[in-house]
C-alpha cells in the first residue's frame, strides 16, 4: 500500500445503501455525534457488543479527513499514463515493477494456478493488484481500520456510500476477525489486497484450505479478489486490454480509471 491514496483504493461498492440514521459532517467536531448516530444505524444492522466496543474507541482518522479535503494530494490522480502510474505508486519504475510481480508468481506457481483453474482470473493480474495494493504483503497500512472506515463514512463526499462498509468493519470486528486495533489503509481497507470491509463480507472465500477466509492470509485475500472480479462478470481466458469486457469489470475493484489502466498494462507485461 505505499503511498496509498484514498482515490486509488477505494472499491466500488457492491451493497445497497440502506437508509441511515447517521448523519455525515463537515467538521471534525463533529465526529463524536456521527458515531452516536452510527451506533444506532449497527445496532439496528445487528451489530453486537465487540462491535460497538470497537466504534466507541475509534478516533478520527487525520490522514482520511486529510485526503477527503484535499483529494488534489492523493497518490496518482494526475498519473493518466499506466506506466508514469506504476512509476509513482511503486517509487520505482514499470520495468521493475513488473519484473517484480513476475518473481512473486514464480515463488507462489501453485497457488496462483489453483486460483485460475477455480475462478478463471490470471496469476498476471492478481499478482499485479497485490503488488499495487500492499507491495505483495510487504505493506499493509498504519491506520486502525475501524477508525478510518467510520472516519471515510462520516464525510459527507463519501456519506452514505461508505457507511455499509463501515458498519461491515465493525461486524468483523464483532466476528473477531479483526479488533479495533488492526491496521489498514486509511479508508478501511484491509489484509492482502486492502478490501473494504463489505467487500470482504460479501466475497471472502477460504483460498488456503485451512477452513477460514481470513483477509491477512495472501491465499484467501487473492482467492477472494478472484472471487469478486468473476462474480460481477470476468470472462475466463477473455483479454482484459482497455475496451474489453473485462476490463470493465476491473472497475469493481477501483473506479479510477488511472488505477484500471495500470493493472491492466502491468498485467499484460507480465504474462
Amino acid at each position: 500500500m505505499f503511498k496509498k491514496s484514498l482515490l486509488t483504493i477505494a472499491a466500488l461498492s457492491v451493497l445497497a445503501t440502506p437508509a441511515f440514521a447517521a448523519e455525515c459532517i463537515t467538521s471534525k467536531g463533529s465526529f463524536g455525534a456521527y458515531k452516536q448516530g452510527l451506533a444506532k444505524d449497527a445496532s439496528m444492522a445487528g451489530v453486537g457488543k465487540r462491535g460497538l466496543q470497537a466504534l466507541n474507541a475509534a478516533s478520527l482518522s487525520d490522514i482520511t479527513w486529510r485526503f477527503e479535503s484535499r483529494p488534489s494530494s492523493q497518490t496518482g490522480v494526475s498519473q493518466g499514463d499506466p506506466a508514469r502510474f506504476l512509476a509513482k505508486r511503486s517509487g520505482s519504475s514499470a520495468q521493475n515493477f513488473v519484473n517484480q510481480t513476475r518473481k512473486k508468481i514464480a515463488r507462489n506457481p501453485n497457488t496462483f494456478a489453483a486460483i485460475e483453474r477455480k475462478y478463471g482470473v490470471p496469476a498476471s493480474l492478481l499478482a499485479t493488484i497485490w503488488g499495487l495494493e500492499t507491495s505483495w504483503g510487504g505493506y499493509l497500512g498504519k491506520t486502525p481500520i475501524v477508525s478510518g472506515a467510520v472516519t471515510l463514512a462520516s464525510y459527507c463526499r463519501r456519506h452514505p456510500k461508505f457507511e455499509v462498509h463501515a458498519i461491515a468493519a465493525l461486524k468483523m470486528a464483532d466476528r473477531g476477525v479483526i479488533s479495533g486495533k488492526t491496521r489498514g489503509g486509511p479508508s478501511g481497507e484491509l489484509g492482502h489486497m486492502q478490501f473494504l470491509a463489505g467487500n470482504w463480507l460479501r466475497y471472502g472465500v477460504d483460498g488456503n484450505g485451512d477452513g477460514r477466509a481470513d483477509p491477512y492470509a495472501a491465499a484467501d485475500a487473492l482467492a477472494t479478489a478472484a472471487n469478486m472480479l468473476r462474480k460481477n462478470g470476468w470472462k475466463p481466458g477473455k483479454p482484459f486490454g482497455q475496451g474489453t469486457r473485462n476490463f470493465k469489470v476491473l472497475s469493481v475493484w477501483n473506479d479510477s480509471g488511472n488505477y484500471q489502466r495500470a493493472i491492466a498494462y502491468a498485467a499484460g507485461l507480465v504474462e
